[in-house]
């Protein structure tokens, strides 16, 4: 695997970072994407660079078709091949539904959603130069239940989640696996632009029948079982990883 090409969108902190870290650890080369933070997105190429692996940063809003494609001719240039790419970059507009407007529609529809459909497009285009590859975005419960202040956020997660299936049909005969993992609440730096965070972590940790939050590492494992050859039989799914928070009504 000493060749092989991960992109993670997202990743200079949190579940994108640790990801591309622990890709990384399995040998893979990495692809670091960021949008504002340029010196956190060198520190993660940093981390991976002392462990022996190539790392390379890119800047691009994953909304912006354009940027995505400029993203991905650089990966083209730089490594000429990808295998792995995780779907993390996300973002959002949380307020009450009625005081959503289209400016936040638009904003948090294009960085959750559009960004899959034209990242995945761009992906296969390089994957199947090299036989195949592996594709997993990040969803969250908020797709399939109600979560407060987060109408935009939970639909564009949905439409991640039906993504997932349309592109593991369509891109199976490129032998391109396309799976997703649905997290409960973690505290990641994502959780604190919650207006809610503290009621949203005690209700996780008093409704989850683990007894314990999901952490980061449980998303990862999970991540990198779906990238793996164990898993080429998983297509089109979404693996929940909440410690069976959904299921309690």
């Amino acid at each position: 695997m000493s060749n092989k090409v991960a992109l993670v969108t997202g990743s200079s902190r949190g579940i994108g970072k640790k990801t591309a870290i622990r890709l990384a650890e399995k040998g893979y080369d990495i692809v670091v994407n960021y949008v504002r933070s340029k010196a956190a997105a060198e520190e993660t190429a940093q981390e991976i660079k002392k462990l022996g692996r190539k790392a390379i940063v890119v800047r691009a809003h994953v909304g912006d078709v354009e940027k995505v494609k400029a993203m991905f001719q650089t990966i083209n240039e730089e490594f000429g091949r990808l295998d792995v790419f995780i779907n993390n970059a996300a973002s959002g507009v949380q307020r009450p539904l009625m005081e959503l407007e289209e400016k936040h529609w638009n904003w948090t529809l294009d960085i959750n959603s559009k960004a899959l459909l034209f990242c995945a497009q761009e992906a296969a285009k390089l994957m199947e130069k090299n036989g195949g590859g592996k594709i997993v975005s990040l969803s969250s419960l908020g797709s399939i239940r109600y979560i407060e202040n987060y109408t935009l956020v939970g639909t564009s997660k949905a439409a991640v989640e039906a993504l997932t299936r349309y592109l593991a049909v369509e891109l199976a005969p490129k032998n391109i696996v396309v799976n997703a993992v649905s997290g409960g609440a973690v505290d990641t730096d994502a959780l604190k632009h919650f207006p809610n965070r503290d009621e949203l972590i005690q209700e996780a940790l008093r409704k989850t029948p683990a007894g314990r939050m999901v952490e980061i590492d449980d998303l990862v494992n999970t991540i990198l079982f779906l990238v793996s050859d164990d898993a080429s039989m998983i297509r089109g799914q979404t693996i929940i990883v909440d410690g069976g928070q959904s299921l309690l009504v």
